[in-house]
């Protein structure tokens, strides 16, 4: 895997140490924010989109094989 260094001035710095996460890589951080994926977040569905889903999934399970 090749390496790049991106140059950026010290504001440019603290403002992205800021948003980057304490346990990610700096790859790691600039894929996360770089990604056109929207994240799936807790609470996201209405509890009707909810309930479809969890039919879905037991559907699935049940017809599995």
């Amino acid at each position: 895997m090749s390496r790049t260094s991106i140059p950026v001035d010290a504001t440019t710095k603290e403002r992205l140490d800021d948003l980057k996460r304490d346990d990610e890589t700096w790859d790691e951080f600039l894929h996360r924010v770089t990604t056109t994926e929207e994240p799936i977040e807790a609470g996201a569905w209405s509890d009707e989109e909810a309930d479809r889903a969890k039919e879905s999934i037991r559907n699935a399970r049940e017809n599995w094989g």
